[in-house]
């Protein structure tokens, strides 16, 4: 029921109440999960662009399949020395990572001293 009515010049509406509809709390509970990543560090053995020719295609490939899946965000190597790599997965497993690494074949040819797997948080940037 609508009421109007008119107090020193000023005009307002006074609506009947509706009933409390929680559409915040409903639109949250629909809304898609956030994004989860993981990083993956190697460190590499000190000669690693001398040996790795053999082995680079399929490590290379290897890596482009996840990121042609859209569970590798990005990956590359550190530079300066070159003695390592990172890998920036997204919304997989610890265990996916893992299998992962066990499939690379740097890691099965021995060129891979350690690595680590660890959940990354983005808070700043593109976590889209």
């Amino acid at each position: 029921m609508l009421a109007q009515a008119a107090t020193a010049g000023l005009r307002f509406t006074v609506r009947a109440a509706r009933p409390y509809r929680p559409t915040a709390v409903r639109a949250m509970a629909s809304a898609a999960p956030a994004n989860s990543y993981t990083l993956l560090q190697y460190s590499y053995v000190p000669d690693i662009l001398e040996k790795r020719g053999p082995y680079r295609e399929q490590h290379l490939a290897g890596a482009n399949k996840m990121a042609e899946q859209q569970k590798l965000v990005m990956a590359g190597a550190l530079a300066e020395p070159v003695d390592g790599a990172v890998f920036i997965f997204r919304n997989v497993s610890k265990e996916d990572v893992e299998a992962f690494v066990a499939a690379d074949p740097y890691k099965q040819n021995g060129l891979i001293t350690s690595y680590s797997v660890r959940p990354y948080m983005v808070v700043a940037g593109d976590s889209s």
